[in-house]
């Protein structure tokens, strides 16, 4: 009895189960061999595809209600992402979102535990000179049990034509065998929208509530499902509210004008000097071209679309661009996936790459330049610049000009990089990243080149953490999360302390996020996890410290001030060495004699 039941589970895992009692429907369903399903089913997203390929859908619901989605018409999809977000808005300051709790779409979950963990100020200020709070909250029974997701498709009238596909949720504190999606953050947040100051919103009148479900990165792509002919939408019930199943309307589209995936190709304009590498002092000039797994560029050579055209929907080739504005993010708490940011970095020679501390501040993303420099050899060790797409003060500048007259300027598929006259010699890796919404699909992409400064003899990154892998895999490898990077050198060039987003840097980001995930099973003491050796432990700030521990003892307090920040602990301060007397060695690393 006991195998047969585990035999079952596994067949809802795997979407075998299906219990459709339109048996032609659902022999249309299936549509290929399990040997065609198997070859497959771990596609690259930088190949070309057709009707029976494997593509990652994802699914949107605000409010109860479904986002429409369009998509190719008999295409073959497995789930892999679904963002559920219910909100109320109220002018009250309720203590464990009790506005949230009793009315809307996440009324009838099970809210009892419900906890507040955190809360981490908006640095920047709002146009009236008011200033927003965030409250995190987790452990509601909802967010910590286990559930399921189910889709299944409908016709016209609303009948089902296909069979169910089942995916589990798991729990929050360890990630199961039949777990369905590598990420799994369920939480409620409070906005105080109009607080005095950062830390002061006695007077705040404005909030918003509201619960969040955020499933990314299938680990099961055989769990699939082919869009019928008769499919009119999507149905999704989920059994932490049941009998209420959600929506999502589809359109087929017969023959779109771009493939599916997405790939970002990386070349630099400028020739090298006689000797075949890059003299210090140098500007080198690349051009991207993004395009889809076919290879067809989703714009014309020499040009990209506007902001203004893909921030309000004119842009119809899936090219995406920073979306925080419409979309707020907040790191490991909310919807970075979401962000979309179309992003290129230098930084370089390989063998002094190291996290950059100095801070950029919000005025280098205003000025007259398109890239901003945020790492010198002088002051970081390594040199690092990067620049948005379209630039910063495009984006940026227009967020804060009525109007937003610089949303609509043109825009090219050209950056220029200015290599310092004290760049050290060797290799150094040029990014970019960005994302791709396109017909129901919603996948990152990362290209890296590398090019010689100074030598052509060729120089390696010293990497202090890894391996990374011990944990991402199964759908959760690097070459699919976040923005699908692989190559973890190619990181501390973007991710910097920003002005407006102190948390910017790569260290503080993999702190907090496996510091407060409970599904990171190995003890958060046991440095060695992570990092290959005590040496590499060495760097300690606040920063370093307070992105993983919650706390510091009363001494520290006196010497170092109260806890500020969750992310960093204090302010521009947290990026400092403490002390080069203290901390020498992190109880239970499980490094030798510690």
């Amino acid at each position: 009895m006991k195998l047969r039941s585990a035999a079952v589970s596994l067949g809802m895992a795997l979407g075998l189960v299906s219990g459709c009692a339109e048996a032609p429907e659902a022999a249309e369903d299936f549509g290929s061999s399990s040997k065609e399903l198997v070859d497959l089913a771990f596609f690259e997203t930088d190949q070309p595809t057709n009707r029976h390929t494997l593509v990652g859908l994802a699914l949107d619901v605000e409010n109860g209600v479904g986002t429409p989605i369009e998509v190719r018409s008999r295409q073959r999809f497995f789930i892999n992402q679904i963002d559920i977000r219910a909100f109320v808005e109220t002018n009250m300051d309720n203590p464990n979102l009790e506005d949230l709790r009793a009315s809307g779409d996440f009324a009838g979950l099970d809210w009892d535990n419900v906890a507040l963990k955190e809360n981490e100020p908006i640095l920047l200020s709002n146009p009236d000179g008011t200033f927003t709070d965030r409250r995190f909250y987790r452990d509601a029974d909802w967010m910590e049990k286990g559930s399921v997701f189910t889709v299944w498709q409908v016709d016209e009238h609303g009948r089902r034509i296909s069979r169910k596909l089942y995916h589990y949720v798991g729990t929050d504190d360890r990630r199961g065998l039949f777990d369905s999606f590598f990420v799994r953050r369920l939480r409620g947040i409070q906005w105080a929208n109009d607080c005095a100051a950062p830390t002061d919103c006695s007077t705040a009148t404005s909030f918003i509530e509201e619960g969040l479900v955020e499933l990314r990165n299938t680990r099961n792509t055989l769990n699939s499902f082919r869009i019928s002919r008769r499919a009119t939408a999507l149905r999704m019930s989920w059994s932490a509210r049941p009998g209420r199943p959600y929506e999502i309307p589809i359109t087929q589209i017969e023959e779109p004008e771009f493939d599916y995936g997405f790939d970002i190709d990386v070349a630099a304009v400028t020739a090298p000097g006689p000797h075949g590498y890059y003299e210090p002092g140098t500007d080198v000039t690349f051009q991207i071209t993004l395009e889809d797994g076919r290879g067809t560029p989703l714009h014309p050579q020499g040009s990209l679309p506007t902001y203004a055209d893909v921030a309000f929907g004119v842009e119809d080739s899936g090219i995406t661009y920073y979306n925080a504005f419409f979309d707020a993010s907040a790191t490991y708490w909310r919807r970075k996936h979401r962000e979309r940011m179309l992003m290129a970095q230098i930084i370089g020679p390989n063998q002094d790459i190291q996290p950059i501390r100095t801070i950029a501040p919000l005025s280098v993303f205003l000025d007259e330049e398109d890239t901003e420099v945020v790492g010198t050899p002088a002051v970081d060790g390594v040199y690092a610049e990067f620049t948005l797409l379209p630039p910063a003060n495009v984006i940026f500048g227009g967020a804060f000009t009525p109007g937003t007259p610089q949303w609509f300027e043109p825009n090219v598929d050209t950056f220029t990089f200015h290599i310092p006259e004290d760049a050290g010699a060797g290799t150094y890796k040029v990014s970019v990243k960005g994302r791709r919404v396109y017909l129901g699909e919603d996948i990152p992409r990362t290209t890296t080149i590398e090019i010689q400064v100074g030598t052509m003899t060729e120089t390696e990154p010293l990497l202090t953490t890894g391996p990374c892998n011990t944990c991402h895999s199964g759908g959760g490898d690097l070459s699919r999360i976040l923005h699908a990077n692989d190559d973890r050198a190619a990181c501390a060039g973007c991710h910097v302390p920003l002005g407006f987003e102190l948390e910017g840097p790569v260290f503080v980001r993999t702190h907090f996020i496996h510091s407060r995930s409970d599904r990171f099973d190995n003890s958060l003491a046991e440095c060695s996890t992570c990092h290959v050796d005590n040496d590499s432990i060495q760097r300690t700030s606040k920063a370093a410290c307070m992105s993983c521990h919650t706390e510091y003892p009363a001494t520290h307090v006196a010497w170092f001030g109260e806890i500020e920040s969750a992310y960093i602990g204090g302010g521009a301060e947290s990026f400092e060495q403490c002390t080069g007397s203290c901390h020498t060695e992190h109880p239970g690393s499980n490094f030798a004699g510690f």
